[in-house]
């Protein structure tokens, strides 16, 4: 649902910082953003919200491996995860670091004294596999050859006294949510994912930890000094402690408990927890249920997920560095699929940048630009010509675009917007061919009398002007993707601004005077640095990127 009069609560995953940040976790952080951007054009007040998990026993594990006490060390990765998203150009309403924000043990405390009022947490002993990657007890079932498929190490033996949840009480208040989709994992297939395996039955699982294993690091389980609360039941609860719960707070009110939509967005590996664990305890702690899940795939490289714990993280602040901001973004948004996993590759991105937006957009703006700005006599207004065939089909090209691109968001498949943009970039690249404006630039030139001048100025100002608006429809569109991108566009043309805050600016055909300015290239190209044996000719060819028609250089 996307609707003004129903506010939206989006959060992102908050990640362990027993290590620096990856391109598995920018693809979280720019989904979200764009999420958010978008719902806000769709006139919806938003919410979103990040942080870190810090009471992690794997924190403590590489904090000890390091010789520092584990508050410093998650504080150092803790600021460095805080700035990735200043780097990606990812705006949050509100952030957590769950070991020095006021409000978070508060909160945690709360839940437990909620869920143990509810009967729902004893003591137990048990005896399991335990996965120092996952922070999960994991069954045998789950491992091949003996490894954790998600970390490929082997889990440790553990034989300890903790706390339960009493997960099988909620089985079928659980079942009955997600069939009538009140809430709603995204994509379809995570839905029936989750409805199995709740179906086939849940069982207790441990909420705490002894002091001893967690190496002393976590918030203490009330009158039990042994234990230490579960990093997942201490993590989840940031959703609530970012509004202030347990305080009934106006901010709780509105982007909780009576929300219109209350969405996570995590990572495929987490769904368990968030799907089932977090709505049951919330079930038990008497408080309204997430909306949705939205969840995405993977960022691979030759296949195999990135991960710091694997060893062959990606640095996403390089990236930036050496693409810049708007590069990184695009081919992020654009190149990896919203909910499936996708190989992340370097030359493929500095591909997308030069040939799609440099090539593409980048050259299409400055040479309409130029253009507009060579003449400036002429009046870029709509005018009163008739509609051509070629500028029904941009206009049209445009309308469909503005469907496609909400559609796409309402989908949760991101890619798929950002990609219809650029197949408007590409109409409009094709109408410009058509149209030949720099053929009626040199015809105005050599115009034998006053009145042949007037009638090409009037057929150059007819050209330009629709030009110019599905540029102007294309910022608009893009802005949630590439919002400093979409700024310089609007401000190339002479357009107020505001219009990027507003989706029904997009409507292609308003009466309106663009006045162009001059300025440097939208993306200016910036020399790469290739791995041995590779040429630009040998890179694969993206999905949409084939080199369309873009308006000569004058």
């Amino acid at each position: 649902m996307n609707d003004a009069n129903f506010p939206l609560f989006v959060s992102s995953a908050i990640p362990y910082v027993n290590a620096t940040p990856h391109v598995g976790h920018a693809l979280e952080l720019l989904l979200g953003d764009a999420l958010s951007r978008h719902a806000r054009q769709r006139g919806r007040e938003v919410r979103f919200t990040g942080g870190t998990d810090d009471h992690s026993t794997k924190n403590a594990r590489a904090a000890e491996a390091r010789g520092l006490p584990t508050s410093e060390l998650v504080r150092q990765h803790g600021e460095t995860f805080r700035r990735l998203a200043d780097a990606l150009g990812v705006h949050f309403d509100d952030y957590v670091h769950t070991s020095r924000d006021a409000r978070h043990a508060p909160c945690v405390y709360e839940l437990w004294r909620r869920c143990l009022d509810a009967g729902d947490l004893y003591p137990s002993e048990y005896r399991g596999l335990y996965c120092a990657g996952c922070e999960a007890f994991v069954a045998e079932t789950e491992l091949v050859d003996g490894l954790c498929v998600a970390h490929r190490e082997a889990p440790e033996l553990v034989a300890e006294r903790n706390w339960f949840f009493r997960l099988s009480r909620y089985q079928a208040p659980l079942l009955a949510a997600l069939e009538r989709d009140a809430l709603r994992v995204e994509p379809r297939e995570r839905h029936r994912e989750v409805v199995s395996f709740v179906r086939a039955g849940l069982t207790d699982f441990s909420v705490s930890r002894s002091h001893l294993r967690a190496r002393g690091w976590g918030l203490p389980v009330p009158n039990d000094p042994t234990q230490v609360i579960y990093v997942w039941f201490d993590a989840l609860a940031n959703y609530l402690s970012l509004l202030s719960f347990p305080k009934q707070s106006e901010i709780f009110s509105r982007f909780w408990s009576e929300a219109g939509g209350r969405e996570h967005l995590i990572g495929k590996d987490v769904l368990r927890f968030h799907a089932v664990y977090w709505p049951a305890i919330l079930l038990s702690s008497g408080l309204p249920l997430p909306t949705a899940i939205k969840t995405h795939g993977f960022v691979t490289a030759h296949g195999v997920k990135i991960g710091k714990s694997l060893g062959n993280t990606v640095d996403p602040f390089e990236l930036v560095e050496e693409h810049g901001v708007s590069a990184v973004r695009f081919y992020f948004l654009r190149h990896l699929h919203s909910t499936k996993d996708s190989d992340f590759d370097r030359l493929r991105l500095a591909q997308s940048h030069d040939t799609e937006l440099a090539g593409k957009l980048g050259n299409l703006l400055q040479r309409t630009v130029a253009l507009a700005l060579r003449y400036p006599e002429v009046t870029l207004c709509a005018g009163e010509a008739a509609e051509s065939e070629d500028d029904r089909a941009l206009r049209e090209a445009a309308e469909s675009t503005l469907v496609d691109v909400k559609s796409g968001f309402d989908d949760f498949a991101l890619h798929r917007s950002l990609g219809a943009i650029f197949e408007l970039v590409a109409e409009t690249n094709r109408y410009a061919e058509s149209q030949e404006p720099w053929t009626l630039s040199r015809t105005l030139l050599a115009a034998k009398t006053p009145q042949a001048a007037e009638d090409l100025r009037a057929q150059l100002s007819h050209v330009l002007w629709r030009l110019c608006e599905s540029l102007r429809v294309t910022a608009v569109l893009l802005a949630p993707f590439l919002p400093e991108a979409a700024e310089k566009i609007i401000a190339r043309l002479g357009v107020p601004s505001a219009e990027l805050r507003d989706l029904s600016a997009a409507r292609f055909g308003a009466p309106r005077r663009f006045r162009p300015r001059s300025g440097a290239a939208l993306f200016p190209r910036r020399p790469r640095l290739l791995a041995a044996g590779d040429a630009p000719s040998t890179l694969p060819q993206l999905q949409g990127a084939a080199p369309g028609p873009v308006l000569p250089s004058s």
